[in-house]
C-alpha cells in the first residue's frame, strides 16, 4: 500500500500553520523584551542582580552599562598583530595498549602592516605518567581519572599558555591574543571543579597563563579575548528577567525555577538568549556595553584582575560573544582594539576569525592521525619488548567481514 500523500500533506500543512503561530508569538514576545531592554534604567538592573536570592537556578550577569549601549569599532592601528591558539586531543582509550592522552596545540602569530614574519606551528604533547592520568582528591579520599572533561580542561590551560608564549619577547605592537571559546572554565553539567583539579589545571596553568599575558601587556598594548561563535548564554536576559519580576526578590515563584510562571511579568524573557536580544539592539559592526560574569568559579578563583567581563558584537552574519579579563575591560583602548581586530579578522575569514581558522588547521587531529598514533604506540611498545594487546572491540574495528 502506497503512502497517502494527500493525508500526509494535510498533516504537514497543520504543522506549518502551528509553527507560523508560534513564530508570531515568539517575535511579539521578543519585541516586548527589547522594549524593556531599551527603557529599564541601569540602576534597576544592577539592583535586581545585586539582591538576588541565594541558590538562584539561573545565572545573571552584572551590567556595567545600559543595555541599549552600542559602540562602533575604532580604527585599527597600523601595524597591529593577532595571536591565536587552538587545540585538539586524543583522549584516553581503554581499548589501546597504552593508557595515555595526547594534546596538539596550534599557534598563529600574524602582524599586519609590519615586517615581522608570520608564525604558524603546532606542538603535540603526550601524557602517560601516573601523575598525568590520575589526581588524588584529599578532600574525598578518591582518585580522579584524567579523561574526558579533564583532558579538555588541560587542553584549555595549554592553549592559554601557548598564547602567553606567543606574546613573550615580541617587539612592541598593538596586539590581540585570541582564544577559541570561553575564558570561563565551566565544569560539566553545571557542577564545580574539585579543589585538586582547580590547583592542577586552573590556578597554576590557565590563570598563570592569563597573568603572564597581563605582565606582557605592561610592555605594549596587548588585549586577550575568548571568541564564542553562536553563543547560547542568557546571562543578560536573565538580568532582565530579575529586573522585570514584579515581586520582591526571593518571593516571586519564578525565581526558584528555571522556567518562569506564565503569569509573571518576567515570563517575557523565557526562552531567549543574549544573541536574540543583541541582534535587535546592535547594528552590524557595533558592540554592546560591558557585563561582568557572576560565575561561581570566576568569583572564587579569578580575582579582580582576571575577573571575566564580556560584550557582544554584531559581526554581520551572527552576533558573537567576546570575553576579556578585568584588566582589559578597564582599558577602553584595549576593548576597542579587541572589537576592531575581531571584526577585521571575521571579514578576512569570511565569517570566522582568520587566525583562529589557521590555528585550528595547525592543531586538528584527523582520523588518519588517530590511526597513525595507535600504530606508533603499538610499534614502539613492540620494539621494547612490551606487551601489545588490545580489546576484541578495538580489534573488530580493524577487520571487515560480510
Amino acid at each position: 500500500m502506497s503512502l497517502d500523500l494527500a493525508e500526509t500533506l494535510r498533516q504537514v500543512e497543520g504543522v506549518a500553520e502551528r509553527l507560523r503561530l508560534e513564530v508570531a508569538r515568539y517575535l511579539a514576545r521578543l519585541d516586548r523584551l527589547v522594549a524593556h531592554a531599551r527603557t529599564l534604567p541601569l540602576e534597576a538592573l544592577q539592583t535586581a542582580v545585586r539582591e538576588v536570592p541565594p541558590r538562584l537556578p539561573f545565572l545573571p550577569a552584572q551590567p556595567l552599562e545600559p543595555l541599549p549601549s552600542a559602540y562602533s569599532a575604532p580604527p585599527l592601528p597600523r601595524p597591529w598583530r593577532i595571536l591565536a591558539a587552538d587545540g585538539s586531543h586524543i583522549d584516553v582509550n581503554r581499548h589501546l595498549p597504552l593508557q595515555c592522552y595526547l594534546i596538539n596545540i596550534g599557534r598563529v602569530a600574524i602582524t599586519y602592516g609590519g615586517r615581522e614574519p608570520a608564525l604558524l606551528d603546532s606542538t603535540p604533547q603526550l601524557f602517560s605518567a601516573p601523575q598525568d592520568l590520575a589526581l588524588y582528591d584529599e578532600a574525598t579520599g578518591k582518585t580522579i581519572r584524567v579523561e574526558g572533561p579533564l583532558v579538555h580542561l588541560h587542553r584549555s590551560a595549554l592553549e592559554m599558555e601557548a598564547l602567553a608564549s606567543l606574546a613573550e619577547g615580541r617587539a612592541p605592537c598593538p596586539t590581540v591574543a585570541l582564544a577559541d571559546g570561553s575564558l570561563v572554565l565551566w565544569a560539566p553539567e553545571g557542577g564545580q571543579w574539585p579543589e585538586v583539579v582547580r590547583q592542577r589545571f586552573i590556578r597554576t596553568r590557565f590563570l598563570a597563563g592569563l597573568e603572564a599575558l597581563r605582565q606582557q601587556a605592561q610592555r605594549y598594548p596587548l588585549a586577550v579575548a575568548g571568541y564564542i561563535s553562536l553563543p547560547n548564554s542568557a546571562e543578560v536576559v536573565n538580568a532582565l528577567r530579575l529586573a522585570l519580576c514584579s515581586s520582591l526578590p526571593g518571593r516571586c515563584p519564578s525565581l526558584t525555577r528555571r522556567e518562569a510562571e506564565p503569569s509573571c511579568p518576567c515570563a517575557v524573557a523565557q526562552g531567549f538568549t543574549d544573541r536574540d536580544l543583541f541582534r535587535r539592539l546592535l547594528r552590524p559592526g557595533e558592540r554592546s556595553g560591558l557585563f561582568r560574569s557572576l560565575s561561581v568559579l570566576v568569583r572564587e578563583e579569578y580575582g579582580e584582575e582576571q575577573a571575566i567581563h564580556f560584550f557582544y558584537v554584531h559581526a554581520g552574519e551572527e552576533v558573537v560573544r567576546l570575553e576579556v579579563p578585568g584588566w582589559c575591560a578597564r582599558e577602553p583602548t584595549l576593548v576597542g582594539l579587541v572589537h576592531a581586530g575581531v571584526l577585521e579578522q571575521v571579514r578576512m575569514g569570511q565569517g570566522y576569525p582568520l587566525a583562529l581558522q589557521e590555528a585550528h588547521e595547525q592543531a586538528v587531529v584527523s582520523a588518519q592521525d588517530r590511526d597513525a598514533f595507535r600504530l606508533i604506540v603499538e610499534e614502539a611498545l613492540a620494539r621494547w619488548g612490551l606487551p601489545v594487546y588490545t580489546s576484541e572491540k578495538q580489534r573488530s574495528k580493524r577487520l571487515r567481514s560480510l
